[in-house]
């Protein structure tokens, strides 16, 4: 399994998600609350989100490239120790079948096996965990995905800015903040195999906790 298919992705993305509509709906908020016209608001939102992309997309593509590295340096390490030392290998891979629960004997069958047929890949797996080596477009497209993720989070309270006249905006923003962050962490929470409950109780206190704070700091502050 891919890390663009593994379930792990899918609650990173929630994550990001996640932190666009924070992120955006409390500097709303705190605008908001310093008495900000529509248009200040717009503007304000609009920026946060292009920046918020921009550092989401910067910070995945980080983690991906290292993850990469890390990767290729483990098929460096596994090809030389394979060209150099391939009895090792195979016994350490038919140590390692063992301890999954097979058999002396069928367990130095099936690391024969699999060095046959892909030393390479039997010794990343058993290894290292790796089952697929990151490409670089894979890296390019974790790094849009959290990108995009985070441009769909901040869209929220952004198009609420956009549509809904000023004197609303702070309640509005508040209800629909709590809804998605609860069906995101709905999502989250089950591709995460997490606890539901626990998940929503946590997202929504940060959430609405940085949205009531930077509200009243807008307020006192203006």
């Amino acid at each position: 399994m891919s890390a663009l298919t593994d379930p792990a992705a899918s609650r990173n993305a929630t994550l990001v998600a996640n932190d666009g509509i924070i992120a955006t709906a409390g500097m709303l908020e705190g605008f908001a609350g310093a008495g900000a016209n529509d248009a200040t608001l717009v503007t304000a939102a609009t920026v946060a989100t292009i920046a918020g992309m921009i550092t989401a997309a910067s910070a995945k593509w980080v983690e991906a490239v290292t993850e990469r590295e890390v990767q290729l340096a483990a098929v460096a390490e596994e090809r030389a120790e394979i060209r150099q030392q391939p009895e090792t290998e195979l016994a350490e891979l038919a140590a390692y079948y063992e301890e999954k629960g097979l058999s002396p004997g069928l367990a130095r069958e099936v690391a024969k096996e699999l060095m046959r047929r892909s030393p390479l890949k039997a010794k990343l797996e058993s290894d290292h965990g790796i089952v697929e080596v990151m490409s670089r477009l894979d890296v390019a497209r974790a790094s849009l995905a959290s990108a995009a993720a985070y441009a769909l989070g901040a869209a929220i309270p952004l198009s609420i800015t956009v549509a809904v006249p000023v004197r609303l905006e702070a309640g509005v923003i508040l209800a629909a903040v709590a809804a998605s962050l609860t069906v995101t962490s709905i999502i989250g929470a089950r591709a995460g195999h997490l606890n539901v409950t626990t998940t929503l109780v946590r997202t929504l206190a940060i959430g609405i906790g940085t949205i009531g704070v930077s509200y009243i700091a807008g307020r006192l502050v203006f």
